[in-house]
């Protein structure tokens, strides 16, 4: 499963992860940077370092998993 993740910077300059499944593809990074300005802007997550102030990055990530047979 891929995963969009956005990255920010919170008052402690610690990095906080919000995760998003099922992002749409090709990602545009536009579009991206302008929800993180969104999320930023509105002040709707509070972490326990405090506010979220800056936009750090974002990825796609992607995990696979295979099982041993036992």
């Amino acid at each position: 499963m891929k995963k969009l993740e956005l990255k920010f910077k919170n008052e402690e300059d610690k990095t906080v992860t919000i995760s998003l499944d099922y992002p749409v593809e090709p990602v545009d990074p536009a579009a991206v940077s302008a929800a993180m300005d969104t999320i930023l802007a509105e002040n709707v997550f509070f972490t326990s370092g405090g506010e979220l102030v800056e936009k750090a990055s974002a990825r796609i990530v992607e995990r696979h998993v295979s099982d041993i047979e036992l």
